[in-house]
């Protein structure tokens, strides 16, 4: 395997994106986090790359947080690039978790739109056991219930695959050995749909977050009229009456 910290490959319309430092736990040094940066902005610009799957190299962990050897080089809050805070990705991201996700390593997880797991695979955040806080454990503010949520941030304790996904932070788990597959068999899945809904409804879900209902059906409208106008729109009908795939545009 390439020697490089962050790995990107194309699989027809999906971007692979691969944290590449497997001996070392995955953990984001200076150079994994300019990959990780670059890899996104790529992903976000090719119009031919529908959606981005983020995963890493090795079974032992997905990522293990910040590399903490380099933590006196001056970088604090928003080393970790991490979606949604300063990295903006308009279409969908979907996260393959294939190890331990802890610390930082485990908000690069849950900050994706949709997370598969392997059964072996586990969450934790455990910065308060290093001295350090876990900024991101707000966003669990919604997602999960709010002792559970007291209890992973402050014990740093892990839970499994399995009790993530009861929890919610997890779409799917699978066995070891299919989580590749899965992930690719849902990134077809969002590829299927209008790229043009799948991105406005993934930028509605995140604004409407925390609304009023009245205010977040106008946030909504808003945010769809593009998509109601498109040429895919059209299309979209225009398939369905005559009982053949439809051929997205992206317009």
């Amino acid at each position: 395997m390439s020697a490089d910290p962050v790995l990107y490959e194309m699989q027809g319309p999906v971007a692979i994106i691969t944290l590449n430092r497997p001996e070392k736990r995955n953990v984001v040094n200076l150079a994994m986090r300019d990959g990780v940066l670059a890899a996104w902005k790529r992903f976000d610009t090719d119009p031919a790359a529908r959606v981005a799957i983020l995963t890493a190299a090795g079974d032992k962990a997905f990522c293990a947080g910040r590399d903490l050897s380099e933590a006196a080089s001056g970088h604090g809050h928003g080393f970790i690039p991490i979606l949604r805070d300063g990295v903006s990705v308009a279409k969908p991201v979907i996260a393959a978790i294939n190890g331990a996700a802890l610390g930082g390593g485990c908000f690069m997880a849950i900050s994706c739109d949709l997370c598969v797991a392997a059964e072996s695979a586990s969450f934790a955040l455990t910065e308060a056991r290093v001295g350090r806080a876990p900024i991101y454990a707000f966003w669990l503010n919604g997602m999960i219930p709010q002792k559970v949520a007291l209890e992973l941030a402050m014990t740093g304790n892990p839970v499994t695959a399995r009790r993530a996904y009861e929890l919610g932070l997890v779409n799917h788990v699978v066995a070891d050995g299919f989580l590749m597959e899965k992930a690719l068999g849902l990134a077809m899945n969002l590829c299927a749909a209008a790229p043009l809904a799948v991105s406005a409804t993934k930028a509605m879900i995140y604004e409407t977050a925390g609304l009023e209902p009245q205010a977040a059906l106008a946030a909504a409208l808003e945010r769809f009229e593009p998509v109601f106008e498109s040429e895919d729109a059209q299309e979209g009908m225009r398939a369905f009456r005559e009982k053949r795939p439809p051929v997205w545009k992206g317009k």
